[in-house]
C-alpha cells in the first residue's frame, strides 16, 4: 500500500537552500518509490519583502545582511554549491554571457502571487514547474526575476495563460493571499526556509539530507495511518 502525504514547502525564489532542499527531497522520494507518494505545494516566504524593485547586487546584500567578509562569503558560497551538486542541484550561471550579468538580489512579491495562482488554475504540478523555472531564471540564467514582464515569459514558458497571469499580479484577492500564507508562517515560528509542513502538522526545518527526509516521511506516514484507524 502506498501512502499518499501532502509537503507544504514554505520558501523563497532568491533562496538557495530552498533549491537545494527540495533536490534532496526528490532524491528521498526516490528511495520511497512505491511506498510513500507526496503532492508538493509551495507556500510563500519572502526573506526581503522590503526590496526595492531595482534590486541589490546580491554580495553587497549578504554582506551587509550577515555582516560578513567577501573571503567569508567565498567560502559559504562554495560549500553551498558542493552541496547542491550532490543534491543534483546547479547553483552555477549558465546563461552564455561573458561577462556575466551580475548576481542580484530582487523583491519576490509577484512571484509569490505567480505561484499562487499556478496553484489555483492548474494545480500543484504546473505550480511546481513554475518554481522550478524560477530557480532556474534566478540562479542559472540571472534574469530579472523582480520585473513583471520577465515573470510573466516565465509563467508563459511554463503553460500558464499570459494575460490571466499578467491580471493576477493585480489580482488584491491573490495578494491578499499571499499576505495571510506569510503570516501563517510566522505563526508555525517559521522564521528561515525552507520549512517543509507534511500533512499540515508535521515540520521538517531546513534542508535536510535525503535519508533525514525518507526517514521523516516514514513517521508520519505511520502516524497517519494509525490515526485514520482509531
Amino acid at each position: 500500500m502506498t501512502d499518499t502525504l501532502t509537503i507544504d514547502i514554505y520558501s523563497d525564489v532568491m533562496c538557495p537552500w530552498c533549491a537545494i532542499g527540495y533536490g534532496q527531497l526528490q532524491k528521498a522520494l526516490g528511495t520511497l518509490e512505491g511506498e510513500i507518494e507526496a503532492e508538493i505545494r509551495w507556500r510563500p516566504f519572502e526573506l526581503n519583502p522590503d526590496m526595492p524593485t531595482e534590486g541589490e547586487e546580491q554580495e553587497a546584500h549578504l554582506q551587509r545582511k550577515y555582516r560578513r567578509s567577501a573571503e567569508e562569503g567565498a567560502a559559504v558560497r562554495g560549500q553551498m554549491r558542493a552541496i547542491a551538486e550532490e543534491a543534483g542541484v546547479s547553483l552555477v550561471y549558465e546563461g552564455g554571457e561573458d561577462p556575466a550579468p551580475p548576481a542580484m538580489m530582487w523583491n519576490t512579491r509577484d512571484a509569490h502571487i505567480l505561484l499562487g495562482f499556478a496553484l489555483e488554475q492548474a494545480g500543484p504540478a504546473v505550480q511546481t514547474q513554475l518554481k522550478l523555472a524560477l530557480f532556474k531564471a534566478h540562479f542559472n540564467e540571472r534574469k530579472r526575476i523582480g520585473q513583471r514582464d520577465v515573470l510573466l515569459d516565465i509563467a508563459a514558458e511554463t503553460g500558464l495563460h499570459r494575460e490571466a497571469a499578467k491580471a493576477a499580479l493585480e489580482d488584491p484577492e491573490l495578494n491578499a493571499r499571499v499576505e495571510a500564507e506569510e503570516r501563517q508562517a510566522w505563526d508555525l515560528n517559521i522564521s528561515g526556509v525552507p520549512a517543509m509542513i507534511v500533512n499540515g502538522k508535521f515540520m521538517i526545518p531546513g534542508a535536510q539530507a535525503p535519508e533525514t527526509y525518507a526517514n521523516a516521511l516514514r513517521r508520519v506516514a505511520e502516524k497517519s495511518r494509525k490515526q485514520a484507524e482509531q
